[in-house]
């Protein structure tokens, strides 16, 4: 199944001519070799104003991109983890002011780097036990080893082989990284990490299920998402686009076969914050139950109320990332973004120099997959390509101005 253009765009509001520029724009990437293609979708009042597809899913065999393939999603896997988490908190299974030690009893007695080396790290107790908003929130101290950017990282990197590759199954992931410090006390910055893989264990916990269980019974099913799966086989694996990268001295985009063909075999670990394979279609009924404020053609998944708590901003004391982001990889810009229960959330668009409206809530993943989620305008917009790092150029940030710049009613 696939997600086409159902309504007219001046019905909706959006000019046509200036959607169209959209795909003149990116198919620029793809003409000079950058991008492999891409498939975009924008929405306005939950009807479908344009989607399109351009160039190759593989530039190997020179295979299209097609309405109906398969994206690498990474980090865009988080905002549904945190979706899933929510219906268990809607039913009463925990509060969000919750010590995570009370399902996940290796992180009783949490440490805190203070300084040293990664080799002889001093540590200091946590102040503040890690709660489950901590999670939510990426404020728990817990870190990615691939960011490079501090001494805690070094030491997730050289802690066990396998554990920042997803090599471990996720029970024994978390209780690893119990034994790791933190880069932070607990709700006093905020730093992208593996704070979601956790949660996904807390989640399978409390609802006595293997976390992959969960997502099906309580997000995939109810909404239809029928594609979505952790790895291909058979005659799926050819809708599979391959993921690529910037050649080094060319920078234009190359096949990265090794890295795509884990894909092809189920992970060791079922993660919360990474990990998920979908189409456009599938996605895109994610985002319009969220613009419905948790409901999808009849189907509840979340309450209103439970959809705007997790869309306002939760960093401590009401401030952005700007202030409170320890730095390193993040899909998003910082300046005037705030953070709420699984997404980014715009609280000053001038601060960001974004055409955005403050309470839009977003995310992506590194693979250069993004989507966003407007509910003052009503819009959603959702871009998929497989070009690692997404940071290699600014497609997020050019598809808003585009969309923006076709929004005149």
């Amino acid at each position: 199944m696939t997600v086409e253009a159902d309504a007219e765009p001046k019905e909706l509001g959006l000019d046509p001519d200036r959607l169209l520029a959209i795909d003149r724009h990116f198919a620029r990437y793809v003409d000079e070799g950058l991008l492999p293609g891409w498939q975009i979708v924008v929405t306005r009042n939950g009807r479908v104003a344009h989607s399109s597809v351009h160039g190759r899913r593989d530039l190997r065999t020179g295979a299209p991109v097609e309405a109906d393939t398969l994206w690498r999603i990474y980090s865009m896997t988080k905002p549904i983890t945190s979706v899933a988490a929510m219906t268990l908190w809607e039913q009463g299974r925990f509060q969000l002011t919750d010590e995570i030690s009370r399902w996940l009893p290796a992180f009783a007695d949490v440490r805190v780097y203070a300084k040293g080396s990664a080799l002889k790290p001093y540590t200091v107790p946590a102040v503040e036990p890690i709660r489950v908003w901590h999670l939510l929130t990426h404020t728990a101290g817990l870190t990615y080893g691939f960011l490079h950017t501090s001494v805690v990282d070094r030491i997730y990197r050289e802690a066990v082989p396998g554990l920042d590759a997803g090599l471990l199954d996720l029970e024994t992931a978390c209780d690893r990284y119990a034994e790791l410090p933190l880069l932070f006390q607990p709700g006093t910055a905020w730093g992208y990490s593996v704070a979601t893989d956790v949660l996904a264990r807390l989640v399978e916990v409390v609802a006595g299920q293997d976390f992959d269980t969960v997502l099906r019974e309580r997000v995939f099913t109810p909404l239809g998402l029928t594609g979505v799966r952790r790895s291909v086989s058979g005659a799926d694996a050819a809708r599979l686009a391959t993921l690529h990268v910037p050649d080094p001295v060319t920078g234009l985009a190359t096949a990265d076969p090794v890295t795509s063909a884990e894909a092809l075999r189920p992970p060791a670990m079922r993660a919360g914050g990474h990990g998920l394979i979908c189409t456009a279609r599938d996605y895109h009924r994610f985002t319009q139950m969220l613009l419905n404020e948790g409901e999808l053609d009849g189907t509840r998944v979340l309450g209103p109320r439970t959809v705007r708590l997790m869309t306002r901003n939760h960093l401590p004391g009401g401030r952005d990332l700007a202030a409170l982001s320890t730095g390193g990889f993040a899909e998003t810009t910082f300046d005037g973004i705030g953070f709420g229960l699984g997404f980014a959330v715009v609280q000053d668009p001038v601060a960001g120099r974004l055409p955005a409206n403050a309470g839009e809530y977003h995310w992506g993943g590194i693979a250069s997959t993004s989507f966003w989620v407007d509910p003052v305008d009503r819009v959603t917009a959702m871009l998929f390509s497989q070009l690692t790092p997404s940071s290699t150029y600014p497609l997020r940030q050019q598809l808003s101005q585009l969309v923006s710049a076709a929004l005149v009613d």
